[in-house]
């Protein structure tokens, strides 16, 4: 199989149609004259974005191009943290197929998007690559992310696994954006059809280690989570802390997320998705992603070494059997970033070492996907991956 041509570029610069065109020129160059197949666009939301996108589409045209906003990009080992700029990659055509599509209004109907977007990115089956995978980029404070999934799944079947990420803003969360051509929305979500000759496989880890036994929730309501148990949430929660564990609420838009403990809905497979927890302003214990009631689930904790740990595996699951991968797509979370601090640049060189010499390129999220044959697939504080 012939192997895909890859570029990629990171642009501090402050003047977003600058900044967009030169990363677009670096990458570019990097494909020797073959046209792009997709163009791939990660970006701090400081930016104009309309301006951002028009100074790459001077250089890369009608190709394809989605993306997202993030908290903070990794392209061959650097890293960009939030809000310092943007990270741009262009891919071939050969030997992939390449189909995007974008809807709209997930607060409304998140499972009907999801449905809508299968539909309209897989080919038919006349047209079909004998492989594929979908990857998926959504504006993450639009509602049912979980939902979207699902949509996608009932239409695309356990055949088709999903990888990507949710858009994140530089640690706000005031409102994230996707990316599709020239446009710049929130409120929607892009899918990429990859058509492939061998099987994509979409993988995940995040090193959080369980700290008991499994426990039932037994009230919730949306995010926040009552009982566990029977028995008051909180106490439940803090019983699995040792007193030097670090809890920290998570105190509005630019407070970030600290907590060393976090929940893993357990999945019928015996796997765990995590799921961050926190104590808000009124002293409840809330997740990013709603519970469902009548769960089972551990208390799950990790510091910096086990986070970092996860790297080496997710890279060599990623390559397993896609011996002519040209790169790592990576999608990693914002709160392994702040559990990091100041080590958080140490993720993206342990992928890129591992990976080596395949490229890796990706974003920090606000939630991250990995649908497969044996889980539901949104996750939080993990990293997920697709070789190609």
């Amino acid at each position: 199989m012939r192997q895909l041509r890859v570029g990629s570029a990171l642009s501090r610069e402050g003047d977003p149609t600058t900044a967009g065109r030169e990363a677009a020129q670096e990458a570019v160059r990097h494909l020797q004259g073959e046209t792009p197949g997709l163009v791939l666009v990660f970006a701090s939301i400081r930016y104009d974005l309309p301006a951002l996108l028009a100074g790459i589409r001077e250089v890369t045209g009608d190709a394809p191009l989605v993306g997202a906003t993030s908290s903070g990009q990794l392209s061959d080992g650097e890293f960009l943290a939030p809000g310092e700029g943007v990270a741009l990659m262009v891919l071939g055509g050969e030997p992939y197929q390449f189909r995007t599509h974008v809807v709209r209004g997930l607060h409304e109907d998140a499972n009907q998007c999801g449905r809508e977007l299968a539909r309209a990115v897989l080919p038919s089956p006349g047209e079909r690559a004998p492989h594929g995978a979908v990857m998926l980029l959504a504006d993450s404070l639009a509602g049912d992310l979980p939902g979207l999934l699902a949509g996608i799944h009932h239409v695309a079947g356990a055949a088709v696994p999903v990888v990507g990420g949710a858009a994140g803003a530089d640690r706000s969360l005031d409102v994230t954006y996707v990316f599709h051509g020239d446009e710049v929305l929130n409120d929607g979500a892009v899918g990429v059809w990859i058509g492939s000759p061998r099987p994509l496989r979409v993988v995940y880890g995040h090193g959080w280690q369980s700290d008991g036994l499994p426990l039932l929730v037994t009230k919730v309501d949306g995010t926040a989570v009552h009982e566990i148990g029977g028995r008051p949430a909180l106490d439940v929660y803090f019983e699995h802390f040792r007193s030097e564990d670090p809890l920290i609420s998570h105190e509005g838009a630019t407070a970030g997320y600290h907590s060393a403990h976090a929940f893993g809905l357990i999945e019928p497979d015996g796997s765990q998705l995590v799921r961050g927890a926190f104590i808000d302003g009124d002293g409840l214990l809330r997740t990013f992603s709603p519970l469902p009631p009548y769960c089972a689930v551990q208390i799950m904790s990790a510091g910096p070494e086990e986070l970092l740990a996860v790297s080496d595996t997710v890279v060599n699951d990623a390559l397993d059997g896609a011996d002519d991968a040209s790169v790592i797509l990576t999608f990693s979370c914002v709160a392994r970033m702040d559990l990091l601090a100041d080590r958080s640049a140490e993720e993206a060189e342990l992928l890129h070492r591992a990976a080596a010499p395949v490229s890796t390129f990706g974003f920090y999220t606000y939630g991250e996907f990995a649908r497969t044959t044996s889980v539901s697939g949104y996750h939080n504080a993990t990293i997920t991956a697709l070789a190609l």
